[in-house]
């Protein structure tokens, strides 16, 4: 089976590799990497729509669950844990499995991606419902973890995406969303770490930014419910506040404390000079969009 899979063929350019320089090595991988925007460039209309089913799922009080093994299944971790320092979202929202648990984050559990019936027990450990989304992430469209989870999804009622590197993949059968991104053979032949990791990176950042854009977590380009967990943040925070109404810093800082540490509300503040409980009534009623916001 291996042998049909696109990821798995040898890469013409780098067949004598170990003979090459370290330059010349250098300047074929980044050649190959270049490739990989023009490939997620062909699915855009693919991943639009994925992007539409996690907004559902997240107007319905629903969740984005990634699931993956291995390297697919650690770039969905990645992109879970920064959501809610970026957009204050809770750690419940967006979520990432990975076959053999979180000791798979740092080392291989061996065979944890060949049953589908674990990636079963995952979505009902955490209660999977008609309201989520999975996205199923599997460089070779074949991993049987991922197809598990995608038709459990299925069967669960939940919308389902799936993300490979490989034309018809398996995985792409058992969802309602297919994304195939193609950026051909690696340079170490086999090794989806590489081109394959980057394309389906490059896929997580724009499903979970577009889907967070659509439900109000951005004004304009910028991310008005960043958490507060530190000096840095509130530091940008502020610099956020200032950037969004055109104040100076300390009338940022000074409307930033006055809206409990909330930029979003201090934004609304400063734009319609309204005090805290009516910027916040306002927020409520624009379900949290601040331009809708402001404009009340």
């Amino acid at each position: 089976m291996l042998e049909k899979l696109i990821t798995e063929t040898r890469n013409e350019k780098t067949m004598q590799l170990d003979e090459m320089s370290t330059y010349d090595i250098m300047k074929v991988m980044n050649e190959e990497d270049k490739t990989v925007p023009q490939a997620v460039e062909k699915e855009i209309e693919s991943i639009e729509k994925a992007v539409k089913q996690v907004v559902d799922s997240f107007e319905k009080g629903g969740r984005l669950i990634y699931i993956g093994a291995g390297t697919s299944g650690r770039l969905g971790i990645l992109d879970a844990v920064e959501c809610p320092p970026t957009f204050g979202t809770d750690f419940e929202m967006v979520q990432g499995l990975i076959a053999g648990g979180q000791g798979a984050l740092i080392k291989a559990v061996e065979g944890a991606e060949d049953d589908p019936n674990f990636a079963v027990k995952d979505l009902q450990a955490i209660q999977l419902s008609e309201r989520d989304t999975v996205v199923g992430l599997a460089a070779s469209g074949r991993t049987p973890y991922v197809i598990g989870g995608l038709e459990y999804g299925q069967k669960m009622g939940a919308n389902t995406v799936a993300v490979s590197c490989n034309k018809n993949a398996e995985i792409g059968r058992v969802a309602d969303v297919a994304i195939e991104v193609m950026v051909g053979p690696e340079i170490l032949t086999g090794s989806t770490r590489l081109k394959s990791g980057t394309a389906q990176k490059l896929v997580v950042n724009m499903i979970s930014t577009g889907a967070m854009i659509g439900i109000g977590k951005v004004y304009g380009n910028l991310m008005v419910d960043v958490q507060l967990t530190n000096k840095k943040l509130i530091e940008r925070a502020k610099k956020i506040i200032a950037l969004a109404t055109q104040v100076d810093g300390h009338t940022a800082e000074s409307y930033l404390k006055a809206a409990h540490y909330k930029p979003k509300v201090a934004i609304v503040m400063i734009k319609k000079q309204c005090r805290f409980e009516e910027a916040e009534q306002n927020l409520s009623s624009a379900n949290g969009f601040v331009r809708q916001a402001i404009e009340l």
